[in-house]
């Protein structure tokens, strides 16, 4: 992986990774990070960290307004598109009790909103029915003329958000391919955690099922061929999800991750990396918890044994040989539990090819295009099982 940072940083050369992967330019992201060559380490540099990458999204939200008011919008919506991929990307990396750290999400939401409107109208804010209130997403339009086509649910994990998938590419390449997407922002993620005090929990079915029902109502969505697609800790939720709610078709996951209590037991003993800075904190947050020792014993039911030998859709497990969060090991749990899928598969991206780090984010269009493929040729064998 390349590690713009020397020293315990590994949270910011990942985020930088998966910024030059999805869109960012070498000259901005170098501009954004130089300040915080110094800084200690990923908790105590943070604010510094996020002052200097804020300050390029503001320079680039800058341009893109003139270039709107010139009458250039394709230029404009680049700008806008990168404005915004900055601001998901570094607010991740601050603390929940951070007074500024709504405004700043809200920032990336007004970006991606112009993207929208400006420069990519398949993709629309929707808003998913769920308990009395709503979960926010974005609706990437494979439909010609209102025909009904495949839809891949696409879910994030901890510290991730529907910003993040847009900009993976991932959604446009199922659109290329004829298959919607709808990028959520699930309990405990997004604005949904953020704005709406939603929070994570083991029985991810309830948040599937919503889902697909919303999907069942639009006359575009093809409702016998809807999948479900997500990355590192929806390498839980996802196959929790589909062991219950049948009318998912198949499920495919960016990171295995069977049994997310005991990596958080292992965390408490310093082994393998943090996802985000202050992360008890924000992990107490995501869940609703402020005793660390509560919530580890509640983390201890977030596992898939006894969970994935229900699953009976094909199963697609992509994981990465060098996954310094969740080990490998975990992909081949899954995989060999998963005994009544029909279709399952096991793919480890090693280190000489790429995608070898925590959900492929060191060489993300490589295993994007992986699971693209997967899902499509998938989709186009539905009913041979």
């Amino acid at each position: 992986m390349f590690e713009y940072f020397t020293g315990p940083k590994y949270v910011w050369n990942l985020g930088v990774c998966a910024t030059l992967n999805n869109g960012g330019l070498i000259d901005e992201v170098d501009r954004a990070c130089r300040p915080a060559r110094e800084a200690r380490d990923v908790d105590s540099g943070s604010k510094l960290f996020v002052r200097s990458w804020k300050a390029v999204a503001d320079q680039l939200a800058d341009q893109a307004h003139a270039s709107e008011a010139a009458g250039h919008l394709r230029t404009a919506g680049q700008e806008w598109y990168r404005s915004g991929l900055y601001v998901c990307q570094a607010e991740r990396m601050l603390s929940n009790a951070d007074p500024d750290r709504r405004a700043f999400y809200q920032q990336a939401l007004d970006a991606f909103a112009k993207v929208f409107e400006i420069a990519d109208p398949a993709v629309s804010r929707v808003e998913v029915p769920f308990e009395g209130t709503s979960l926010p997403a974005y609706f990437s339009n494979a439909s010609v003329n209102g025909e009904p086509v495949p839809c891949v649910i696409m879910w994030n994990g901890l510290d991730s958000t529907k910003e993040h998938m847009y900009t993976s590419g991932w959604p446009q390449e199922m659109r290329q391919r004829g298959i919607s997407v709808l990028m959520i922002d699930n309990p405990g993620s997004g604005e949904a955690l953020r704005f709406g005090d939603l929070k994570a929990r083991i029985g991810t079915e309830a948040w599937a099922t919503a889902q697909v029902d919303y999907l069942e109502s639009r006359p575009d969505v093809d409702s016998g061929r809807i999948g479900l697609v997500g990355w590192s800790l929806g390498g839980y939720y996802v196959p929790r999800a589909a062991a219950f709610e049948k009318r998912i078709k198949l499920i495919a996951v960016w990171g295995a991750n069977h049994n997310w209590g005991e990596v958080q037991k292992k965390r408490l003993q310093r082994e393998g990396e943090n996802p985000v800075p202050h992360y008890w904190e924000h992990v107490k947050w995501v869940f609703g918890y402020d005793d660390l020792d509560e919530f580890i014993s509640y983390a201890e039911g977030i596992h898939l044994n006894g969970v994935v030998d229900q699953i009976t859709c094909p199963f697609l497990i992509a994981h990465g040989a060098n996954d310094r969060q969740i080990s490998v090991d975990y992909a081949h749990q899954s995989y060999d539990q998963a005994v009544h899928s029909p279709k399952r598969e096991l793919r480890i991206f090693t280190p000489d090819e790429g995608a070898a780090e925590h959900v492929g984010l060191d060489h993300m269009p490589h295993i994007n295009s992986f699971i693209a493929d997967w899902v499509q040729d998938t989709i186009a064998e539905l009913g041979n099982w």
